[in-house]
Parts: structure tokens; C-alpha cells; sequence
């Protein structure tokens, strides 16, 4: 007969050790814990990741906005008649490791003075098969006027588990833009 049989009320010794060794055990407790926090650690590395991917593809493509400026500025792209294709020609291989150059949309305007510049962010649309639908302007300034050129690119978003990093367009993709506006060189 078991000591629990003979006094319902007392533990057995036996019982109790196997009782104080399991509490004090703590072989696993470094693996349970890491269990617990390992799906927010993973989670945040892939929201900086994404983040940090993000703000690098902002800045290769404000460089590039930069650059494609550079030739309305200087008079080269009008002195040589380029066409809005050209431009995105000339402007791709500084993009290409990180954008689909077919994608990217190109937006030249002129204005009379900086303060009518309009270099926010357009309100775009799609059509059913949730294509860009707008058409952009290409209009090459002469010497003298203010012009402003925007590379605009639907970068796809990839909500980690966190969801820190929200997409700004309704087909799961966030616009991101290089806008540069300057005075074309007599």
C-alpha cells in the first residue's frame, strides 16, 4: 500500500523530491523562453529588413531623378531632342538591380515660377487588371524655365509578421519617388 493510501493527507517523500526536482529544473528553460520570443525577434529583423530595403530603393531612385535632371539642366536632353523612352533608357542601368525599368514612370513638367511647382505625390489610377492608367507628362524646358522631374516606381510590399511597414497603395504596393526641381542653364 502507497503512503498516499495509508495518510490521505501527507505527500509521500518520494513524490515530493520528484515535485522540488521538476520545479527547479532548468535544462529547458532557455529553449521554452527562446520559443516565446523567437516569432517577434524573427518578425522585427524582417520589418528592418524591409524597412531598411525600402529607404535604400528611395534614395537609388532620387539619385536617378537627380541625374535624369542633370540633362534638362545642362540643355543635353533638349539640344539632343530626348524622347521620354530615351530618358528612361538612360536613367535604367543606375536602377536596374533594384526596379523593373518597364515599370518605372517618368513625369517632366515645366512651371513658370518655383512656387507653382507641383512636386507631391500623384493620385494615381488603375485599370481592372490593376495597372497604372495615368499618362505623365514629358515636356522638355527651354532655357530659362522651371522644371520638375519625378521617377515615381510601385515598390511591392511585403507585410512581415509585425506589419510595420504598411503600403500606401491599395494593390499592396507603396509609391516611392525621386523629385527634383531646378532652372534649366541659359
Amino acid at each position: 500500500m502507497t503512503d498516499l493510501c495509508r495518510h490521505p493527507g501527507r505527500r509521500s517523500p518520494r513524490r515530493l523530491r520528484h515535485i522540488l526536482r521538476f520545479w527547479r529544473a532548468t535544462r529547458a528553460s532557455t529553449a521554452i523562453e527562446f520559443a516565446i520570443v523567437a516569432p517577434l525577434f524573427i518578425g522585427l529583423l524582417i520589418s528592418i529588413l524591409e524597412i531598411g530595403i525600402y529607404f535604400f530603393a528611395q534614395n537609388v531612385l532620387q539619385t536617378a531623378a537627380v541625374q535624369a535632371g542633370r540633362l534638362f539642366l545642362t540643355g543635353q536632353a533638349q539640344a539632343s531632342n530626348l524622347t521620354q523612352a530615351q530618358l528612361v533608357s538612360s536613367v535604367c542601368p543606375n536602377i536596374q538591380a533594384l526596379f523593373t525599368c518597364g515599370s518605372l514612370m517618368v513625369d517632366v513638367n515645366t512651371f513658370s515660377s518655383f512656387g507653382g511647382a507641383n512636386t507631391s505625390t500623384p493620385t494615381l489610377t488603375y485599370n481592372a487588371q490593376g495597372q497604372v492608367t495615368n499618362s505623365w507628362n514629358y515636356t522638355p524646358g527651354t532655357a530659362g524655365q522651371i522644371m520638375v522631374v519625378r521617377l515615381m516606381y510601385l515598390w511591392p510590399v511585403v507585410s512581415g509578421p509585425l506589419a510595420i511597414f504598411n503600403p500606401n497603395v491599395t494593390n499592396g504596393t507603396s509609391l516611392i519617388m525621386g523629385v527634383t526641381a531646378f532652372k534649366v542653364e541659359p
